[in-house]
């Protein structure tokens, strides 16, 4: 296909999909958490700011930055990916920026325009200036601080841990692009279209070259959807080299695992600390992974590029943030009073289904079609699958 009818199709195709992300946006408003926040300083990038932080916070305080895809808002984000649940459950702060379509025609963070993936420059500085703000209004640990994002929210992510290197513990680039292979239009279709290949060391200096920075290197997760036609799924091994350049590691994977059904590798420090990792989601398109998380809980919500997969990215991004180890109910728990009175506490019933219910439940969906058609999910029916479940798990005739 030809460039010019890339351009075509890249001014055609978001209107379509803008329509659908504008429904889940205003739908999302009601039932997203996020609260604007206003003159939280230098702005050069006119973007907008929504934050989250749930009454209980683990300790250290920590906050994760996640950036919107095209067309999407800081509410429809949050109600797909899920990630204010998991902050209320895991007792973290959440910053949403929001982009605006005074700066992009269609709500894209500009991840290949130069005055905005410099430092101090910019929607970069921007996002920058929110995390100060909300590190100093909210005691933020300065060592705790991760940020995530979507396709051109994810090639934002990596313009983030290039130019600011030195705010962030660890990042997670979904559907995205390595930083610097871009500064213009015609460029950045030809990364998303073709993902040309590049060195590691040229790579490597793209972001050694953004700032004065020089390590120790924020940790990097990489997710990609093998069937993406929107970003071509090599960039996925662009950004992977770019960070093994940057932590000096061997191109070849120190491990080779699979989780829900898909393949990560995995490269570890002298520590044994995992420093980068990379999930390749076989046979998904463009979006967000969804699933069951490890807790069995589900975070997100389907939606266009919000796609179920049988794995919960959210959960397991902050996983690798190192946020899933406390939570919330637990900690209101442990802080009531204790009862003078010598009889022992009753035990509270669980609220998550029994192991083998669970697995049952899980069995059910599984079954399910991975990519029903639209008649076929107007037709969903919850509760015949909790019926089988049920069934499976011999709590019913």
């Amino acid at each position: 296909m030809s460039l010019a009818k890339n351009v075509d199709l890249l001014r055609r195709l978001p209107r379509l999909d803008g329509l659908r992300f504008a429904e889940l946006g205003r739908s999302a408003d009601a039932s997203s958490p996020l609260e604007e926040v206003t003159g939280f300083g230098h702005n050069p990038g006119a973007l907008r700011m929504f934050a989250f932080v749930p009454a209980q916070l683990q300790k250290p305080r920590a906050l994760v930055v996640v950036l919107h895809g095209c067309g999407q808002t800081a509410a429809g984000y949050d109600l797909g990916a899920g990630w204010s649940t998991l902050a209320k459950h895991y007792g973290f702060a959440l910053l949403m920026p929001e982009q605006q379509r005074i700066n992009n025609g269609n709500t894209c963070f500009n991840w290949f325009n130069p005055e905005d993936t410099a430092r101090d420059s910019g929607e970069a500085h921007s996002i920058r200036e929110m995390i100060a703000h909300m590190t100093e209004a909210h005691r933020i640990d300065p060592k705790r601080i991760f940020i995530t994002g979507l396709s051109a929210g994810g090639g934002m992510t990596s313009v983030m841990l290039a130019t600011y290197p030195e705010v962030f513990a660890a990042g997670a680039v979904i559907a995205g692009l390595p930083y610097g292979i871009a500064s213009n239009l015609r460029e950045a279709l030809d990364g998303m279209f073709h993902s040309p290949v590049r060195s590691a060391r040229e790579l490597g200096d793209l972001v050694r070259n953004a700032s004065d920075y020089r390590g120790p290197w924020p940790k990097v997760s990489v997710w990609h959807g093998s069937a993406d036609r929107t970003v071509n799924p090599g960039n996925a091994n662009e950004i992977v080299k770019q960070w093994l350049d940057l932590h000096d590691l061997p191109e070849a994977p120190m491990a080779e695992t699979n989780v829900d059904g898909y393949p990560r590798q995995a490269w570890w420090g002298k520590d044994g600390e995992t420093l980068v990792e990379s999930y390749a989601i076989t046979d998904m398109a463009h979006g967000t992974p969804l699933g069951l998380a490890d807790n069995d809980q589900r975070y997100g919500v389907e939606g266009a590029f919000l796609i179920e997969a049988g794995i919960s990215s959210s959960y397991h991004i902050a996983k690798f943030f190192g946020l899933t180890g406390w939570i919330a109910d637990a900690a209101k728990a442990e802080a009531k009073p204790t009862s003078k009175s010598t009889s022992k506490p009753v035990a509270q019933p669980a609220l998550t289904p029994a192991p083998h219910l669970a697995r049952s439940i899980r069995t059910a969906v599984a079954e399910q079609p991975a990519e029903p058609t639209r008649e076929e999910a107007r037709s969903f029916d919850l509760g015949q699958i909790i019926t089988r479940a049920l069934t499976a798990a011999g709590l019913m005739k």
